[in-house]
């Protein structure tokens, strides 16, 4: 598996019109993409820091991911995925991992944020963080 770098970390938030002034007025980033992923039930927010990006994360509706995950941490977000980019195809990292025995959440890439191909990699099988892999958008 070809790992380019991390291409971004996922922090999910209760609520982005609150978080996206931290991160321009306190630390000085500048939000470049918003967007709605319907089928995830997900609002995001992206910033850059160097080649890695920050991915704020809003759940659309109660029963998302993110909604969950806010909810299990006593309304409070937190950092939720950590993501890879993967040089030679989301689908080959996923066979590579399937062969080697690892749970995967995705048997097949799907679009995510940004019209990348994506596929989360189950906590259950990478010591308990949940792993997106990202098709690398250079290679």
């Amino acid at each position: 598996m070809d790992l380019t770098h991390i291409e971004h970390v996922g922090i999910a938030v209760p609520s982005l019109d609150e978080a996206i002034p931290f991160y321009e007025n306190m630390l000085g980033l500048k939000c470049f993409a918003i967007e709605e992923v319907a089928d995830q039930k997900v609002r995001t927010a992206f910033f850059r820091v160097g080649q890695t990006k920050i991915e704020l994360l809003e759940g659309t509706s109660e029963d998302s991911a993110i909604s969950k995950f806010i909810a299990a941490n006593g309304g409070r977000g937190g950092i939720q995925h950590i993501a890879f980019a993967v040089g030679d195809g989301v689908a080959n990292a996923l066979a590579e991992l399937e062969g080697k025995g690892c749970r995967l959440i995705d048997k097949a890439p799907r679009k995510g944020a940004e019209g990348l191909n994506i596929a989360f990699v189950h906590p259950k099988s990478t010591c308990g963080t949940l792993i997106e892999l990202c098709e690398d958008p250079n290679k």
